[in-house]
């Protein structure tokens, strides 16, 4: 069985629809299970809808007209979505009255850019003679915690996943196309995944039916040695390890960070594809390939914040670090990037919301100054570990050389990536840089 998720990009108008129902039913024979993201700029479109409610301000007619355009360029009648576009309306009522969104509303509104979605690519699969039936992941035993905006899969229902998408297959004798990104709490309340977490469905689904493949189809060729936008000759990575995706997922690769947990633990292979170039390999992720040079690509994270603690009071005190941390914890502010001394500690953190709180309640007993529009850079590859110092020295010479002021420095313990933090202005110019020195031949 064959686990195809198609992106956002993938689904964005009538063509790309028609080019990914081909792709599709030139792999019938590998017995596919799709995944679908909303379409296009939606799920953009949704939380700033849903946002502006607070203000009194509902206007949805944009969302609704799109897909009502979408499917008549599909030759589909968009009547079956009308239940689905009454429901996401009266979910704004609330909103506009009380001025207040919350994180579990919110879930529930995003959720309709997938909802939508799998309805209208499954309408059009059935138009071209390929049985399918639109599917929400909910349906199927995805259930979730109750982490509004980042829920995490609960332990154990991959069996249950497994059994209900058989149970379909047989019933209907269908295509299941199922809805990425959404999953369901045991309250029965919607939840999402994260963004981009479509691909982190596919991969539980993978992981519960023992896929041969997981695919994630874009509008790209695959992974890059670096960003395209800032490195035109950046090339194609064909293969590379789990564990190489793994950091470049983290800090900015294409793919959602928790994509491979599920796929590294049944050893499944993933592939990038690009929808528009279906016949080329893309790049395929093992979890374990050969190691050809010192460096696999360069990523970057921008527009983060730089967050210097400093308490001299705390000087031998073995709760300090502790202490910092319960703060971020407790205010649900995820941290990028740590550098600590004995009595200063700096993080990063691309996370605005409770940011406010997090440093008052710091002030309390170290001295907080907080720095905007920085970004980590990191230079990943399996080959750093054969000799870490010689590709830190090329990497930081370089930076020096060149004006670059580097404001802190990490190594994770597998030893297989790099990072280093930049302002925001100097991660082109870095970026083209290291490109060169590793890239070139």
């Amino acid at each position: 069985m064959l686990v195809m998720k198609f992106g956002g990009s993938s689904l964005r108008n009538h063509a790309r629809i028609k080019q990914v129902a081909k792709i599709i039913k030139s792999r019938l024979d590998r017995k596919p299970v799709v995944v679908v993201s909303a379409h296009g700029d939606v799920t953009d479109w949704l939380i700033k809808s849903a946002k502006n409610a607070r203000s009194g301000q509902v206007e949805i007619k944009k969302i609704i007209h799109f897909h009502r355009r979408l499917a008549k360029s599909l030759g589909l009648s968009a009547e079956p979505l009308t239940y689905l576009f009454t429901a996401l309306e009266k979910l704004f009522e609330p909103v506009r009255l009380s001025h207040e969104l919350t994180p579990q509303l919110q879930d529930e509104i995003i959720s309709y850019g997938e909802r939508l979605s799998c309805r209208i690519v499954a309408g059009y699969l059935r138009q071209q003679g390929i049985p399918a039936r639109a599917v929400d992941a909910p349906e199927i035993g995805l259930l979730t915690d109750s982490n509004f905006g980042s829920a995490v899969p609960l332990p154990g229902i991959e069996k249950k996943i497994a059994v209900r998408l058989k149970k379909i297959s047989r019933s209907y004798c269908v295509l299941s196309v199922i809805t990425g990104f959404i999953g369901q709490d045991l309250r029965g309340h919607l939840t999402t995944l994260g963004r981009n977490g479509s691909d982190y469905t596919a991969a539980i689904i993978g992981s519960a039916i023992g896929a041969k493949e997981i695919q994630l189809w874009s509008d790209v060729d695959g992974v890059m040695t670096a960003n395209p936008k800032i490195v035109p000759e950046a090339e194609l990575i064909n293969r590379m390890s789990f564990n190489e995706a793994g950091e470049l997922a983290y800090y900015g690769g294409r793919f959602h960070p928790s994509t491979l947990l599920p796929a590294i633990k049944k050893n499944i292979p993933v592939r990038i594809l690009n929808i528009l170039t279906p016949n080329t390999a893309g790049t395929c992720i093992l979890k374990k390939c050969s190691v050809s040079g010192h460096i696999k690509s360069i990523v970057y994270k921008k527009n983060l914040y730089l967050i210097n603690i400093i308490s001299s009071r705390m000087l031998g005190y073995a709760g300090f670090l502790a202490r910092i941390f319960d703060v971020f914890s407790r205010h649900k502010v995820v941290i990028d990037m740590i550098a600590s001394s004995e009595v200063s500690v700096s993080v990063t953190t691309d996370r605005a919301w409770h940011l406010t709180r997090v440093m008052n309640e710091l002030s309390e007993f170290a001295e907080v100054h907080v720095f905007k529009n920085r970004a980590i850079i990191g230079v990943v590859g399996e080959g750093i570990k054969k000799d870490p110092t010689a590709v830190a020295g090329r990497i930081f010479s370089a930076l020096e050389q060149n004006g670059i002021r580097v404001q802190m420095i990490s190594q994770g313990a597998t030893l297989i990536n790099l990072t280093f933090l930049v302002d925001n202005e100097d991660v082109a110019p870095s970026v083209r840089l290291l490109h060169r020195i590793f890239f070139n031949k």
